[in-house]
């Protein structure tokens, strides 16, 4: 596997394998140059399929690649799950299938459990992270991702277990735009803040209605608000950030008007 393409540094179990690529060891040409592996970002076709070639040969696993819509639908993938299905989170049981999500901004959030017999993965951008209100606290991504997780490794009618699972389940936070650089207006703070005001304290005032936004923060609030204490990856450190490492992360809101475009990078998830 390449070498510079991210591996999670967490104790799952080692029939599960985990990878965040990064722009090292593809075909594509700027800006999208190397590994772009989105198909929807304005790359040659050709470059895209074999990117996504080599991605799945060097991971040893089948990637199904979503079409992501920042939402909170949950695909139960298998090997007959095309491409394109639409969903911003993905789980599955069956081996030699590869939970994917494409990131180049947002954050990638794998999820595997510790008996290692069931993985996830969700992409975590703020619509999609935010969710909707309801009468029991707001419901986002990462919660339809988490029920669909539990319900796989409990099976239905055992969801009184869920504080255990919560407990037993490992969650990797990938690269992601960081705080220093994600600007965002007031109506993506009340999203937050509404439903919850302790989310506040991942918002920092620019001035004029403008705030920099923690999305790695407000995802770990989020997790262990879901009971979900075992997170690894992403702590907000300016390695992780992709506006601010441009030679080895894509990032949409760096390199779209600057470029004319941004490739995508991959975070999947698999049982061997």
């Amino acid at each position: 596997m390449n070498a510079d393409w991210i591996r999670p540094a967490w104790p799952a179990p080692p029939w599960i394998g985990a990878v965040c690529s990064t722009r090292a060891g593809g075909v594509s040409s700027a800006p999208f140059d190397e590994l772009n592996l989105g198909s929807h970002v304005g790359d040659t076709a050709g470059d895209v399929a074999a990117n996504r070639s080599n991605f799945a040969r060097q991971i040893g696993a089948k990637p199904i690649f979503l079409n992501q819509v920042h939402q909170y639908d949950v695909a139960h993938l298998t090997n007959g799950t095309p491409d394109g299905t639409v969903a911003d989170a993905c789980v599955t049981r069956q081996p030699g299938v590869a939970c994917t999500i494409m990131v180049a901004d947002c954050l990638p959030v794998l999820w595997a459990n510790l008996a290692g017999t069931v993985v996830a993965a969700a992409h975590a951008g703020w619509r999609g992270l935010a969710g909707v209100a309801t009468g029991s606290g707001p419901v986002g991504v990462l919660e339809t991702c988490f029920f669909e997780f539990i319900t796989l490794a409990l099976g239905e009618g055992e969801q009184n277990n869920r504080a255990a699972i919560a407990r037993d389940t490992l969650v990797w936070l990938g690269p992601c735009i960081g705080s220093a650089a994600f600007e965002v207006g007031d109506e993506v703070r009340q999203a937050f803040v509404g439903p919850n005001p302790a989310t506040a304290a991942f918002f920092a005032p620019q001035g004029q209605g403008k705030w920099l936004a923690d999305l790695q923060g407000l995802t770990r609030q989020r997790l262990q608000a879901l009971g979900v204490t075992q997170i690894f990856g992403n702590n907000g450190s300016p390695a992780w950030c992709t506006v601010a490492n441009p030679s080895r992360f894509f990032s949409h809101r760096r390199d779209a008007l600057a470029l004319g475009g941004s490739g995508r990078m991959a975070a999947s998830i698999w049982l061997e």
